[in-house]
């Protein structure tokens, strides 16, 4: 079985906006977007809302978590697929879930109660510091960065 080809799975808690729904797919050169989220996979406001910030030639695709390990496996080769999660739980039960998540872009996790900043957009509780250790160990590689011209920094070098 081939592997999906997945450029790049990104953390971000906004999933798709402006910003990155534009310059990371040009970047990538990614012609699909995955959002794997199981909330967003069922709300249809959600998916419009994000699909209107996107030029039309990229396809999207808004899957569970499930739906995503059961299906990723299946996809073209000719699907350069950019996979979105909104968190770090949600990154790490992908990949042990069999989805082949080589490159972890941590772009946007929202500060909140019991959080610590580690950077101007990352926030990280122990939790989130434990799975980012462990997504380390199955060897993700772990790169912090907003944007793509910013130099990116491995998350574990900062928590």
């Amino acid at each position: 079985m081939t592997n999906p080809n997945i450029l790049l799975t990104r953390i971000d808690n906004r999933l798709i906006h402006g910003q990155v729904g534009v310059t990371w797919v040009n970047h990538l050169g990614a012609n699909l977007i995955v959002v794997a989220n199981d909330k967003v996979s069922g709300d249809e406001v959600q998916q419009s809302l994000m699909d209107m910030v996107l030029p039309d030639v990229i396809q999207t695709r808004y899957f569970s978590l499930e739906k995503t390990i059961d299906v990723i496996h299946k996809a073209s080769p000719r699907q350069k697929i950019f996979l979105v999660v909104k968190d770090v739980q949600d990154a790490l039960a992908l990949k042990e879930g069999g989805v082949p998540i080589d490159n972890l872009n941590i772009g946007n996790m929202h500060y909140e109660e019991g959080k610590k900043q580690i950077s101007s957009t990352v926030s990280v509780d122990e939790q989130d510091i434990k799975d980012f250790k462990r997504l380390g160990e199955l060897g993700v590689n772990l790169d912090l960065r907003r944007v793509p011209t910013e130099k990116g920094q491995n998350i574990l070098d900062l928590i």
